[in-house]
């Protein structure tokens, strides 16, 4: 656990409403959701409101380059690749975040949109494949969940519970079956970097006869845990 994780401070993007704080644009492969394995351009917004436990993208909540849409796009065309996932910190929290993601999709690319599932998922215009987080008890952010955002979920949402022992597992099943999750989005289980080993989140998953997905970070497999990747 970091020295920050506990920590709650007041988020701002220090961008005005027609541009974006960026923490950083790159090309790589896909690591994870139903699109692991792509090839994909991240675009990483800065500033994040919750402190989870395991977080892995703390170089996010503070500094980065206000940006212009059009900055933004213009160096998201220079990738050969068409599929773009906005994520951070927390996307939502920016307000052109909504008017990047549109002008995307009007530029034909395949959009996914990572979110901790604390904002208002709706904040993204339709077409926009979101990623919406559940956090688990171990985050301990388990009480920022924004349950309403279930109903608001559509054909190509996905929901991710980042798992870090065997009470968030137990957690999530409890959660999958209330909210009939399977029944409306892939659910895809993410084993805590260096604390849940892959071989038993597999057998609990396994154990349970429901079609659920493990959920593995491709990227830092192959090149470790390290930012840009």
């Amino acid at each position: 656990m970091s020295l920050m994780s506990n920590v709650r401070l007041p988020v701002s993007s220090d961008a005005p409403p027609s541009r974006l704080r960026i923490t950083e644009i790159f090309f790589s492969i896909q690591g994870e959701s139903t699109h692991q394995g792509r090839p994909c351009i991240f675009v990483r917004l800065m500033g994040c409101n919750l402190r989870c436990s395991w977080c892995d993208t703390e170089y996010s909540f503070t500094g980065g380059e206000t940006m212009s849409v059009e900055e933004v796009l213009n160096q998201v065309r220079k990738f050969p690749c068409d599929l773009v996932e906005i994520t951070g910190g927390e996307p939502l929290l920016q307000k052109a975040s909504k008017t990047l993601a549109q002008r995307l999709l009007d530029e034909g690319y395949t959009v996914l949109c990572e979110t901790s599932g604390e904002r208002d998922i709706d904040i993204m215009p339709e077409g926009v494949m979101r990623i919406m987080d559940l956090k688990a008890p171990g985050s301990l952010e388990c009480d920022s969940n924004r349950w309403e955002n279930i109903d608001a979920l559509r054909d190509g949402d996905e929901i991710k519970i980042v798992i870090q022992d065997q009470t968030d597992f137990n957690w999530a099943l409890d959660v999958i079956r209330k909210y009939e999750l399977l029944n409306r989005v892939p659910v895809m289980l993410s084993p805590v970097f260096g604390k849940v080993d892959y071989e038993t989140l597999a057998a609990w998953i396994l154990k349970t006869g429901l079609p659920i997905r493990l959920n593995l970070q491709l990227h830092k497999q192959i090149w470790g845990n390290k930012k840009g990747v």
